[in-house]
């Protein structure tokens, strides 16, 4: 599977875009712009963050192209993207011909609907545009030889903890979320901010994105990772190389997806688009990403899933906060608290 990251190749992609359906066997079957039968093949250009890549390419692509293939003759193959989170929201407003963005926040898809590359209300439908969601864990060597059992045990002497730079990544916006609003809900803002600044302490390095301190974490450095608990799932080979933390306040992670309206317009695959977004959303997508660690939104499979998925005392969320423009001001405005905290460093 091929990923446009490169500048030269993505402005290539954008030069001979209009091509693509000649090369594919025709992606345009009107003015309208909708896939249709009479291409044999389509080619859906993806973008997502980081975390997620095993679970599309390893199963999520293969199952719609089945799917699709069954129901409609046609081939689909994707195109995909991963970055983390802010960089991917980031390239595709600046161009990357994404068809379908699949980010960790909310924040990242506006940022493409800012560029005028999303035209519709992304937030409609029942599920408000939220394809996953997750919570915020921390993950621990085996046996928990550190002892660490709250957010305030991140920030004990001796502790080192691994984080991504919420500057590029949009899981760290939802680690510092978690640490510094579960402390508030409990305490007063000159709390949060003092463990949050004392947790940043035992940070050696701020990584890109919540995958790289995941490797970090599992290439041999720090005694925790804090990160999304179907990442820790995932990468910990659910929980048998290392061992995940649920602290009993902690913030729960609603990730978005959304079609990217004029790129799909410009590529003619409207309809394949829609439907791999309505995939995800069914119970056979949601099973997917299950297994993967995910928490499913589809309220079929949420009853069973609570078996598996720990529910903390007191799980909070984006809008129990104030909403994103509130957290953003909060947080991570020039003069916010995470930069008050770097600044101090």
């Amino acid at each position: 599977m091929r990923k446009f990251a490169l500048a030269s190749t993505i402005v290539m992609m954008m030069a001979g875009i209009a091509g693509c359906g000649s090369q594919t066997g025709g992606n345009n079957d009107s003015a309208s712009g909708q896939s249709t039968n009479s291409a044999k093949t389509v080619t859906l250009y993806f973008g997502s963050y980081s975390v997620t890549q095993k679970v599309y390419e390893n199963q999520l692509f293969p199952a719609f192209e089945k799917y699709w293939k069954k129901k409609t003759g046609q081939t689909v193959k994707f195109d995909a993207s991963f970055d983390a989170s802010g960089a991917e929201a980031r390239a595709i407003a600046s161009g990357l011909p994404v068809d379908v963005a699949a980010l960790s926040l909310a924040d990242d898809v506006d940022k493409i609907q800012q560029a005028g590359l999303i035209t519709h209300n992304w937030q409609a439908g029942p599920n408000h545009g939220i394809v996953t969601d997750s919570i915020v864990t921390i993950g621990v060597r085996k046996g928990n030889p550190k002892h660490i059992e709250s957010w305030a045990d991140l920030a004990k002497p001796g502790v080192t903890v691994d984080l991504p730079n919420p500057s590029t990544s949009g899981g760290a916006k939802w680690d510092i979320n978690a640490i510094y609003y579960a402390t508030l809900r409990h305490g007063t803002p000159a709390k949060a901010k003092s463990l949050l600044s004392q947790i940043v302490k035992n940070v050696k390095v701020l990584d890109k994105s919540g995958e790289a301190s995941m490797t970090t974490f599992t290439n041999g450095t720090g005694d925790a990772v804090v990160s999304y608990e179907n990442e820790i799932l995932e990468d910990s080979n659910n929980l048998k190389t290392f061992s995940e933390v649920v602290p009993n306040s902690t913030m729960l992670i609603e990730n978005p997806i959304a079609v990217v309206d004029k790129n799909v317009d410009k590529h003619g695959d409207r309809k394949v688009a829609e439907a791999f977004v309505s995939f995800l959303e069914s119970e056979q997508g949601q099973k997917i990403f299950e297994q993967a660690g995910f928490r499913p939104i589809d309220a079929a499979l949420q009853s069973s899933a609570a078996k598996k998925f720990p529910t903390p005392k007191d799980l909070f969320t984006v809008k129990d906060e104030g909403g994103w423009p509130k957290i953003d001001a909060d947080l991570y405005s020039d003069s916010g608290i995470w930069n008050q905290v770097l600044e101090a460093k």
